[in-house]
């Protein structure tokens, strides 16, 4: 199966073909934000209605991570990265 290269946080990370964003950032070890609280957050429900698993996607703010399947360069930024 073909991979695509995305970009996590800088973090160069092979995924195969048809992955969503979602996988990309367990790969990662990255969670998709953080909470008021300070708690590492991610994907919940898989199905795009929490939307706890918001991150920036080639420069565009709260896209959900479980509903973007990879695409080659892809780059992707949480708040982690201090960037949401």
């Amino acid at each position: 199966m073909p991979n695509v290269t995305v970009f996590v946080n800088g973090a160069r990370i092979q995924m195969p073909t048809g992955s969503v964003v979602a996988a990309a950032l367990a790969a990662a070890r990255a969670p998709a934000r953080i909470s008021l609280g300070g708690e590492p957050r991610g994907p919940l429900c898989g199905m795009g209605i929490c939307c706890e698993c918001r991150v920036t996607i080639d420069g565009q703010p709260h896209r959900l991570s479980c509903q973007v399947v990879c695409a080659e360069g892809m780059q992707v930024s949480t708040d982690e990265a201090g960037i949401l």
